[in-house]
């Protein structure tokens, strides 16, 4: 038996490994093809998925970066012709900056994670549907155990 789970958690490893390790690759293509780097992708990801604004300061807490760091990622996006983001004094809180993400932005964004989606439809279409619900039922198990196990610690 534990030959047998060892066997089969090197396997898991190795298979988890190729997947991330294209997953990389497959997404700096797509960010690439697009002008943006990984950082400034998760920024615009952030934005929308927060209705387009969001302080700078949760968006640097999100991706354990300084805010100085992500001011300079979101001057750089605010430099793009056009701006992919623009930033305004919080009005309820003066010292506080939110960033709106704009149109091309919102634009840049959904283009990236069209490209993305088309090629996972393009795999999934090839399958069954019973099989692929089983691969998202079994990935989301092993989400599921993994992450209850294993929480990430959260810095404050």
């Amino acid at each position: 038996m534990d030959d047998e789970l060892n066997r089969d958690v090197a396997e898991l490893w190795s298979v988890l490994f190729d997947i991330v390790n294209d997953g990389e690759k497959r997404l700096a293509s797509h960010f690439e093809a697009h002008q943006l780097t990984p950082p400034q992708f998760y920024v615009l990801k952030t934005l929308s998925e927060n209705a387009g604004a969001c302080r700078i300061g949760a968006i640097a807490r999100d991706h354990h970066l300084t805010s100085a760091t992500m001011t300079g990622l979101v001057k750089r996006l605010e430099a793009m012709d056009p701006p992919l983001v623009r930033r305004r004094r919080n009005e309820d809180d003066g010292r506080s900056v939110d960033v709106i993400l704009t149109e091309a932005g919102s634009a840049r964004f959904l283009a990236v994670q069209r490209g993305l989606i088309d090629q996972l439809r393009a795999v999934f279409g090839v399958l069954p549907q019973a099989q692929r619900r089983d691969i998202i039922d079994q990935a989301r198990l092993y989400f599921t155990l993994f992450s209850q196990r294993f929480p990430v610690a959260t810095r404050s």
